[in-house]
């Protein structure tokens, strides 16, 4: 398994694997996922219990398919954010990211308690400080905000935790470098990174110390992804 980037070296490291394989980044997803992670997203979305008028942040954005599916929810009257470090991601996205952002999730570019919900997607595993990131999440939450994290986690069945490990470490790398043409190694780092994420219940409490209630998750795929959602008071 490939070392990960030194919490000081992460960002830089970080950002320069997603620059080289932002063309690419959705048709890999696709590929990888077989499709799935459309499905997962609309989960996601489900679960924000979004409403017309509400005012999202999309942590972590991207190419911008949870701030698309957002904003049909939350319809002309509401407001959905797209914040991404990434430019080279947020570029590829552009078109339906009328209001992108460029913003750390460590130091979000938002006002204390100005957002009802905010989504992230397949981001918090990538940044140096995940208890920063969450605190930035809960400070820029409205009282009753609820916050939606779809995450790759550990699936639970120990036999298919195998067979998921050698996909990811033999299969993942060679047909992600592959279509992408990657040199910078990000598909090696990518399930890395998912093996060194704290699990379900892990993560379930890192959202209890950071000042959530009524913390929950769903998996989704035995437990390949799970989708975590906390409350504020």
């Amino acid at each position: 398994m490939q070392p990960l980037p030194s919490s000081d070296q992460k960002e830089s490291a970080v950002q320069k694997m997603f620059t080289s394989i932002a063309r690419y980044y959705d048709l890999n997803n696709t590929l990888l996922s077989l499709g799935l992670h459309h499905q997962w997203k609309k989960n996601a979305v489900r679960l924000a219990g979004l409403c017309p008028g509400d005012k999202v942040a999309d942590i972590g954005a991207g190419t911008g398919d949870l701030s698309v599916l957002a904003a049909r929810q939350v319809g002309e009257s509401g407001l959905v954010v797209p914040i991404d470090l990434n430019e080279a991601m947020l570029r590829v996205g552009q078109r339906r990211l009328d209001c992108a952002t460029r913003g750390n999730a460590e130091r979000l570019p938002i006002k204390d308690q100005s957002v009802q919900v905010v989504l992230t997607g397949f981001c918090l595993r990538n940044v140096s400080d995940i208890d920063r990131a969450l605190e930035e999440i809960f400070r820029i939450l409205t009282p009753n905000g609820r916050m939606v994290c779809l995450e790759f986690s550990r699936p639970t069945d120990r036999l298919f935790r195998k067979l998921y490990d050698f996909y990811s470490f033999t299969l993942l790398p060679k047909i992600g470098t592959w279509v992408s043409s990657d040199r910078t190694g990000v598909y090696h780092y990518l399930p890395a990174s998912i093996r060194n994420f704290p699990h379900q219940e892990l993560f379930s409490e890192k959202l209890y110390q950071t000042g959530f209630k009524d913390v929950s998750y769903l998996n989704q795929m035995g437990g390949i992804v799970a989708i975590h959602v906390g409350n504020k008071p």
